[in-house]
């Protein structure tokens, strides 16, 4: 088969778990005899014409086309918001890649940069698409489901009023930004219902409101039209349900990931300090900031802290760790890796730390840690909580109480026989040929099968 498979964003830029599966794939397809080809979204440049905004290049042999995005008008869009979800350069672009290509099956792994448009290209040319939802970005602008605030949310209000009050909160200044603010949610809700009622009415960001209004909407109305809908987890389907995806769409599979025996070995009581790690996206989401101060709050010499992440991608963020680092216990930020070494990674490790603060979508680096047989301390969240067993393959601490995951460090540090009986109950995660074989069912699969639950 010939298949195209798209993301917001792909190696070697961007490494994080998104971009770690779509490649994973996209190896297992081409080992089993497939043609594979991927197309990904880019951070681009605001000055760039039109015609500068698509380009290709080659990543292990794979060619990735690439659409540099931007929020500045562009396809006859004006709207900025518009723009991440309804862009209409984007989408033919993608119409262009799939007439010249003539792709069997496209499988969306995100849509951020590219948009749900392009669903709609599929569905004029017959070609049959799906999709797998790595994070919230369906129902959610931030797709973390999470306020300004820290505050976690169920997602849009009647209108979006509750997500335009979002977005205005983000904004710097302007006096407008500041009023919507303390309007209650109610209230935005039905400014937002009568700016698309009635599309001539004009006031300051009366488009971005009803581009706002409109993208749950219009997302929805997409999928619906998918083939199969692979969700990772429960949490995921159920979120996608309840804001009006048809469930009949819907496929249940974990992820899969790569991985060699010597990863599985049996994780030892370390001979000194406990070994702490934190691989992810050094974001405020994440939650690292969480981990250092709990991890400052340990005796001297009880631990070291590894941090593996790009301290670029969130520079003032990354300024704020290392300011919170301190010195009765060592803080080492080792920077990035490629995903091929992460199982050399995890054998430096004693426990793996995910103190994430949004509802984390199973994020990868819990499946490698599954076949290397190292213990998770995850936040008590949704989706975490579908893999991490509290006391049996980890530990759960209340997200973001700082105390809550101190204690549970110590107890690693501390308690005999505890890591190695949180090990011992490390089962060997889903393969990413695992993955593949519950796409390929997916994609050769009748839409009215009710919900199915993949091997999971």
């Amino acid at each position: 088969m010939k298949i195209l498979l798209t993301t917001h964003q792909f190696l070697p830029a961007y490494s994080a778990g998104t971009e770690v599966l779509t490649a994973s794939v996209a190896r297992e397809l081409r080992r089993r005899g497939h043609e594979v080809r991927i197309l990904t979204g880019f951070p681009g440049s605001a000055d760039l014409r039109e015609d500068e905004r698509f380009d290709e290049y080659t990543f292990e042999g794979f060619l990735v086309y690439r659409f540099q995005h931007a929020y500045v008008p562009m396809g006859g869009e004006q709207s900025l918001m518009a723009l991440n979800f309804d862009n209409a350069l984007a989408a033919r672009y993608f119409g262009q890649i799939a007439d010249d290509y003539a792709p069997d099956i496209v499988h969306f792994f995100h849509l951020s940069r590219l948009g749900s448009s392009l669903i709609d290209e599929c569905i004029n040319r017959g070609l049959p698409a799906c999709l797998t939802p790595t994070d919230f970005w369906v129902v959610c602008n931030t797709a973390q489901l999470r306020m300004e605030d820290g505050s976690m949310c169920n997602g849009p209000s009647n209108h979006a009023g509750n997500c335009i009050k979002h977005l205005a909160s983000t904004m710097k200044s302007g006096v407008t930004s500041k009023l919507i603010g303390y309007l209650p949610t109610a209230s935005v809700d039905l400014v937002a219902y009568a700016s698309a009622r009635f599309p001539k009415l004009r006031y300051p960001y009366s488009n971005e409101v009803r581009a706002v209004n409109r993208r749950l909407l219009t997302n929805v109305e997409r999928l619906n039209r998918l083939r199969r809908i692979v969700s990772p987890t429960q949490l995921m389907t159920e979120t996608l349900v309840r804001h009006g995806v048809d469930p009949d769409r819907v496929i249940q599979a974990g992820y899969g990931v790569e991985f060699t025996p010597y990863q599985c070995n049996q994780a030892g009581r370390p001979a000194s300090k406990l070994r702490i790690g934190f691989i992810g996206t050094l974001a405020p989401h994440k939650g690292c900031h969480v981990l250092i101060e709990a991890f400052n709050a340990l005796p001297p010499n009880t631990a070291s802290l590894h941090l593996y992440g790009n301290l670029l991608d969130f520079p003032g963020y990354a300024m704020q760790l290392q300011s919170l680092a301190g010195t009765a216990n060592p803080v080492e930020f080792k920077g990035t890796f490629p995903n091929s070494q992460i199982g050399a990674v995890l054998a430096g490790l004693d426990v793996l730390v995910v103190p994430s603060l949004w509802y984390e979508n199973t994020p990868l680096v819990l499946h490698a840690a599954a076949a290397a047989r190292k213990p998770v301390i995850a936040s008590d969240l949704p989706g975490l909580s579908e893999l991490i067993t509290h006391e049996v393959n980890g530990l759960l601490f209340e997200h973001g109480i700082v105390g809550a995951l101190t204690q549970a460090l110590a107890r690693l540090a501390h308690e005999p026989g505890l890591l190695e009986r949180l090990s011992d109950n490390c089962l060997p995660p889903r393969t990413t040929a695992d993955y593949v074989d519950d796409l390929m069912i997916a994609w050769g699969s009748p839409v009215k099968l009710g919900i199915e639950s993949a091997k999971s």
